[in-house]
């Protein structure tokens, strides 16, 4: 080999093992189907096409949702603001239907920031 091939290959080396050791996988990551997946999901790792989050909270702030029988990262019941401005708690009908949100933890933050109750 001559010496130009091996300094290309040894700079080629170098810049993979640089490449890999600053390119940490995310906490979090939402896929395209707006699933939020962190390293105890079994798609973490085949989860390629994602958007990284810092957290499950935060992820599932932005839209997406835990996967199928894993529990939200929220412990306590929250509450959603729609992108229209209607505050949902548990107890409403568009609650699971509501995608796009702001969450609250109670309906009076939600009323607070400016939303409304929805009309029974």
């Amino acid at each position: 080999m001559s010496s130009r091939t091996t300094q290309f290959l040894m700079a080629a080396v170098v810049s993979a093992f640089a490449c890999s050791a600053f390119a940490a996988d995310p906490v979090v990551k939402k896929s395209e189907t707006g699933i939020c997946h962190d390293k105890s999901s079994a798609s973490f790792g085949n989860t390629k096409n994602f958007t990284p989050f810092a957290s499950m909270e935060e992820c599932i702030k932005s839209g997406g949702r835990a996967p199928a029988g894993q529990p939200a990262a929220a412990a306590e019941p929250i509450v959603k603001k729609s992108d229209s401005g209607i505050c949902h708690d548990k107890n409403s009908a568009s609650y699971e239907r509501t995608k796009k949100f702001t969450e609250f933890k109670t309906l009076d933050e939600c009323v607070k920031s400016g939303g409304t109750l929805p009309k029974k």
